[in-house]
């Protein structure tokens, strides 16, 4: 209901913005945790679009002409009907980019790039909730610089704000924000976490309704929430040619943030999403559900988070959820006649804390790569200053920009020009025992531009499955053909083979490594870990000290044995001396 208002239409479309899209994605969509619905970017986006083509000023013309659409007036439907247009034409596009398979194409985005639009976009939709914050009356501002004038207008408008209301948004923001923070501190010590948020709306309604603070501090309200759900209805198509621009940054902006999302949950739960994929799952999310009333959807943070903390573990868990939106929709709604817009207001605000708090990021990035920094910076401000798809797409042309400039042209950016070498190690307490080891040197700089087809390179060579009960021939004959084909300097499919034993060991020699991005050494540190996690001892040789500096700022590390080497043969005296293991043929390596 939140977002509803945040797009300019009247509340109850966030309901059905909550119920149709999650069905949908759950049918098409790969990300197991990952709940669709409003959100907060794409609101704001479509909200543009609203106010330009259904103005407030034309409310007078149509307040007393109600529509059969359950009991809601020209004026609200007229607003509706613009937001479904945005969602219909940017999931017709997210529908196309899917038919031309563009998903792949988002490693184009990288993590700097998303953060800062994310929080600058977030910083807006602070900054658009103000008025009800405030308890003010102000007319709607967007466009370039927008933000700023927002701002120059509060302070020129000081004396209009009400402090009922600027007292019950404090108190909302203080209340929901320490519960959160106690939830969060003792979640693996109570079994049922307090959902402060339907609490502050309970008590708000109650306490509202009780004092009729409506009428007597004239505090603004929800007002009447229509029951049930109407009948499907297509978006008017004639008006799509007037919302191009905001369906592209629904499209765009709602994708990567949805994307990112799934990613990190994808990651961290440890399973994969299809880049492709996901473009079908939100564009049917978005045309689908246009038809039933819906604002534009996308990956919902905090719904997500939801979640996240119930110990959800597939779709199922949202499709539960559904059911209690149905419930409010037919018998709640309703009873929010008296909850204020400040309240609402606050749990949007609450609600971003997530991304607001990426400020902290920017230590990280200087701390890894300065140079990420800078976008960040950059891209935050381009998103303050215009929109959240300008800065989006900023950041993109930036990032590429100053990659080209940084990279030597005589490399390329495949990492098939990896060398491969092996040799073998056998224990002295068991001869038949061998330890095969793989070092590969990386001649390229690792950035966002190869970082994915560099992880998909190290983890063809890994093997994932246990093989180490082959027959002893069978496995001499394996080393022969690896021994061979290692020494064309290839690394790929074809030429390359999985270790054959679980207790390999791979040195990374980063000679080659000129320069890397924060894509570039967060992606070694998920090579470690990956590795690690295979039970594959990894070491990198030849690194510099800011690499160094960076791989221990940017993960956890393994501390109690080193992994990083002056040279290769220091890599390897290291491994003998802790397996106790000789080399067999020293002239091999």
């Amino acid at each position: 209901m939140a977002f509803a208002v945040l797009s300019s239409v009247h509340p109850v479309f966030g309901l059905y913005g909550s119920l149709f899209p999650a069905i949908i994605y759950a049918i098409f969509g790969m990300g197991r945790h990952v709940a669709t619905g409003t959100f907060a970017l794409t609101s704001l986006i479509s909200a543009n679009a609203v106010e330009r083509l259904v103005p407030l000023s034309s409310q007078n013309l149509t307040t007393h002409s109600n529509t059969s659409v359950l009991g809601l007036s020209d004026f609200e439907m007229q607003r509706i009907s613009v937001a479904a247009a945005v969602s219909f034409l940017g999931g017709v596009i997210q529908a196309a980019m899917f038919v031309l398979q563009l998903g792949s194409a988002t490693f184009l985005i990288t993590e700097p790039v998303v953060s800062a639009m994310t929080t600058g976009a977030a910083t807006h939709v602070v900054t658009s909730q103000a008025k009800y914050l405030l308890g003010m009356k102000m007319p709607y501002i967007s466009g370039p610089l927008g933000f700023f004038y927002i701002y120059a207008y509060i302070f020129k408008n000081i004396k209009s704000v009400r402090l009922e209301a600027l007292l019950l948004s404090l108190l909302s923001i203080v209340v929901l924000v320490l519960v959160k923070e106690l939830n969060e501190q003792f979640k693996r010590k109570i079994k049922i976490v307090l959902p402060v948020d339907l609490v502050l709306i309970i008590a708000a309604c109650f306490t509202c309704y009780c004092t009729n603070m409506e009428n007597t501090y004239g505090l603004e309200v929800v007002g009447h929430i229509p029951k049930g759900i109407p009948p499907p209805r297509a978006p008017p198509m004639n008006i799509l040619s007037a919302v191009i621009t905001e369906a592209f940054g629904v499209a765009l902006v709602g994708y990567v943030a949805s994307l990112a999302l799934a990613q990190g949950s994808a990651k961290k739960f440890r399973y994969s999403v299809d880049d492709n994929q996901e473009l079908l799952a939100h564009g049917l999310s978005n045309v689908i559900a246009s038809f039933f009333f819906c604002i534009p959807s996308a990956a919902a943070m905090g719904r997500t988070a939801g979640l996240y903390g119930t110990g959800a573990k597939t779709q199922v868990a949202c499709l539960v959820s559904c059911i209690f939106v149905l419930i409010v929709i037919y018998a709640v709604g309703p009873l929010l006649y008296w909850l204020p817009m400040c309240v609402l207001a606050s749990i949007i605000v609450v609600g971003l804390k997530g991304m607001l708090i990426q400020f902290r990021d920017l230590k990280k990035y200087w701390n890894v790569d300065k140079i990420d920094w800078g976008i960040w910076v950059s891209t935050y401000l381009f998103t303050v200053c215009f929109a959240a798809n300008v800065g989006l797409l900023f950041g993109v042309v930036c990032t590429v920009a100053i990659v080209i400039g940084r990279f030597p042209r005589a490399k390329t950016l495949s990492t098939k020009t990896m060398k491969e070498m092996e040799f073998k190690m056998k224990t002295e307490m068991d001869d038949e025992t061998l330890q095969q080891v793989k070092i590969i040197s990386i001649n390229n700089p690792l950035v966002f531009l190869n970082a994915k087809k560099f992880h998909t390179d190290i983890m063809n060579i890994i093997q994932k499955e246990n093989t180490g009960n082959q027959p002893l021939d069978e496995i001499r004959k394996y080393e022969q053909s690896t021994l061979l084909t290692s020494l064309s300097g290839i690394c790929n499919e074809e030429a390359t083979q999985p270790c054959l034993n679980p207790k390999c060991s791979l040195i990374l020699d980063c000679s080659g490594l000129t320069f890397s991005d924060y894509s570039g050494v967060s992606m070694l540190v998920e090579v470690y870990m990956d590795c690690k996690n295979k039970s594959v001892d990894v070491s990198l040789v030849h690194c510099t000290a800011s690499l160094i500096k960076a791989m221990k700022y940017c993960g956890n590390l393994d501390s109690e044995k080193p992994i990083f080497f002056e040279s290769v043969s220091a890599a390897i005296s290291n491994m003998h001396l802790n397996k106790n293991l000789s080399i067999s043929d020293p002239s091999e390596v």
